[in-house]
């Protein structure tokens, strides 16, 4: 049920994370690839982003994404917005996915998911090693504010070392060589935006199918994430998106 509810409630949004449009469009405008680039982007979502990058730059690209309701989604919008363009769509889950050759793109990107490689610290190391030297790489993280409430950790089922501090993820970059050269950082509008629009979808939803046998537990569910993004999470972790330099 967990993808049915994360579809529900994302119905509304392009970007599947708390980042403003017109930031992610400024840090698109600075990558400045060439047309002969290559792109990788696990974890695609609704692929608006390689979308963006593709139709700014003309390059070939691979996107890599579990979920197949969000795959349905991205073949959709590659089809009608970027037809002709070279980009190859996987379905699949990003940490089984590996170049034809290591340290083959351009830039890579993973913004939201490093649940994948089991946090920051892996997700940096999985796309490094497929980066050419020189190359770019995107992360987008969580990081804590502040030190996060017991009963947060505990209802969302997180610890204290899922996450680290904004300047800690910078630092674990630098530990494996790469330089920060940009970022962007979601504030409070970025957050609330992201999660009421999650709100306004479950509402409708609950609405239009009184007789989803899912139906109480989409309740409870959205219920209880509306409570810890309200009573803790809003003031106690943040979101950034970081660009390195390999």
């Amino acid at each position: 049920m967990t993808w049915k509810f994360y579809d529900i409630t994302h119905k509304y949004h392009d970007i599947l994370n708390p980042s403003n449009p017109e930031k992610l469009d400024r840090l698109i405008s600075l990558l400045k690839l060439d047309a002969d680039a290559k792109v990788l982007e696990i974890a695609t979502g609704k692929g608006e982003l390689i979308t963006q990058i593709i139709e700014r730059y003309g390059v070939s690209g691979v996107a890599v994404d579990l979920s197949p309701d969000h795959s349905r989604d991205a073949r959709a919008r590659f089809a009608e917005r970027i037809p002709e363009a070279n980009l190859t769509f996987l379905e699949m889950d990003g940490a089984e996915y590996q170049p034809e050759k290591p340290e083959s793109f351009d830039l890579t990107l993973c913004l939201g998911a490093s649940w994948i490689w089991n946090g920051h610290h892996g997700t940096l190391a999985a796309l490094k090693a497929m980066t050419k030297p020189g190359g770019l790489i995107a992360v987008g993280e969580p990081f804590w504010m502040e030190d996060p409430d017991p009963e947060f950790l505990k209802r969302a089922g997180y610890e204290k070392e899922t996450f680290a501090t904004h300047y800690e993820n910078v630092k674990m970059g630098e530990e494996f060589g790469l330089n920060l050269i940009y970022t962007i950082v979601s504030d409070h509008y970025d957050w609330d935006n992201y999660y009421s629009l999650w709100w306004y979808a479950g509402e409708e939803y609950i609405r239009q199918n009184p007789d989803d046998p899912d139906l109480l537990a989409f309740k409870a569910w959205l219920a209880d994430a509306k409570e810890q993004y309200l009573r803790w999470e809003r003031d106690s972790l943040g979101w950034a998106i970081y660009l390195f330099k390999k």
